[in-house]
């Protein structure tokens, strides 16, 4: 049997992938990431977890210190987008640069393992004619995590199980508690990212931008009310706009250079096509074609049916091909930083960050706003979601 370096992070997903390698034979050993400065509960709840089931199972423990990468992949990350009006998924970058590449390699290099493991709810399996290894959906549909996967390399994937992607939630709980393992009933983590000591992203990136206050403007650019910051909004939201009207509005655009939110009504939110940048090819090789595919804009939001057109040479330096996807039906709240991902029945072919053609509005000369530079550098800030094993 093969050394296997499990990934925990003190919830019952994760235990549940340690014991089920062990079950099979496996050495195992644990390995958790200190993602957070300062002193979190989070976070030093989730490794004081791991170390305890590391105890239970009787397997070694090891911690790496990723605080200054998970500073740089995915807190900047998260000010500079926001700051220059996107919404960020976090979850794929910190899969591919904090997690899985850094967890991977310490394995091999420091304790000389085959593989690392994750309690992802997801598939990997190889296909020997393409010759690559392939991303699948888990059999559980209500919990898959591919989406948030599909950043990772062929190296990553060829080096890392997924023992939970051929089970459900349901039958992980069960193992836990038949085995007797403390997190079996460690509550879940939420769907949105929740903030170390802020609460709400709202309050966490206040405390990272400063206000900008400017104008709630209709797609005519009549004024409708105002707004403290550009980065408290994302495409398609309705609530919280604080203006009233005959009917309900929704964010359209944010216009960085003019500093102004634009509102309109539901149809304004559906758009017929988008671009797709820093696109990695998972499963597959690049296609050069125009090609069918079946399309997921969001976690959570069902698969559509939309034509994937290249845009540039795939031959182009590594993150620089794109592609515009041109959806069968338009798309409600297609938001530029969010990752678009697009499948072939449960395979996961690839994926990259989807864009918005701007809004035909009278041209502006664009200025990001100044960085307002991190406030705190000492800041517990740790993001919990459906990401996350």
């Amino acid at each position: 049997m093969s050394k296997i370096v499990v990934g925990l992070s003190g919830g019952v997903d994760s235990s549940v992938a340690a014991a089920a390698l062990q079950r099979q034979g496996h050495e195992v050993q644990g390995l958790t990431l200190w993602l957070m400065k300062g002193k979190g509960q989070c976070c030093s709840e989730g490794i004081a977890d791991a170390v305890r089931l590391c105890d239970e199972l009787g397997i070694p423990h090891h911690l790496i210190d990723s605080r200054e990468s998970f500073q740089q992949y995915i807190v900047d990350y998260l000010v500079e987008g926001y700051g220059s009006g996107v919404t960020p998924l976090p979850c794929s970058q910190c899969n591919r640069s904090v997690k899985f590449g850094p967890m991977l390699a310490y394995a091999r290099d420091q304790l000389g393992a085959e593989a690392i493991a994750t309690g992802h709810y997801a598939r990997i399996t190889y296909d020997a004619e393409l010759q690559r290894y392939q991303l699948r959906r888990a059999v559980d549909p209500s919990k898959d995590q591919s989406y948030f996967l599909y950043d990772l390399t062929q190296d990553m994937l060829a080096g890392t199980r997924f023992p939970l992607g051929e089970q459900t939630k349901t039958e992980t709980r069960a193992m836990a508690n038949a085995l007797g393992l403390h997190t079996a009933e460690k509550p879940e983590s939420q769907d949105l990212c929740l903030i170390e000591h802020h609460g709400s992203m709202k309050t966490f990136l206040d405390k990272y931008l400063a206000p900008k206050p400017g104008e709630i403007v209709d797609t005519a650019g009549r004024v409708l009310g105002h707004h403290t910051g550009i980065h408290h909004y994302t495409i398609g939201q309705r609530k919280g706009l604080g203006i009233a009207a005959a009917h309900p509005l929704y964010v359209v655009a944010l216009d960085v250079g003019r500093n102004q939110v634009v509102v309109g009504d539901r149809a304004s939110v559906h758009h017929p096509e988008c671009t797709v940048q820093r696109v990695n090819w998972v499963s597959v090789a690049p296609i050069t074609q125009p090609q069918p595919v079946m399309v997921q804009i969001r976690y959570r939001s069902p698969v559509v049916p939309a034509t994937l057109v290249p845009l540039s040479s795939p031959s182009e330096a590594l993150g620089n091909h794109r592609f515009k996807l041109v959806f069968d039906d338009p798309q409600f709240g297609v938001t530029p930083g969010q990752a678009a991902v697009w499948y072939r029945e449960d395979i996961l072919l690839g994926g990259g960050s989807s864009n918005l053609y701007p809004l035909k509005r009278t041209p502006v000369t664009r200025s990001l706003p100044p960085k307002s530079g991190i406030l705190d550098n000492d800041s517990g800030i740790f993001l919990r979601c459906h990401c996350c094993s």
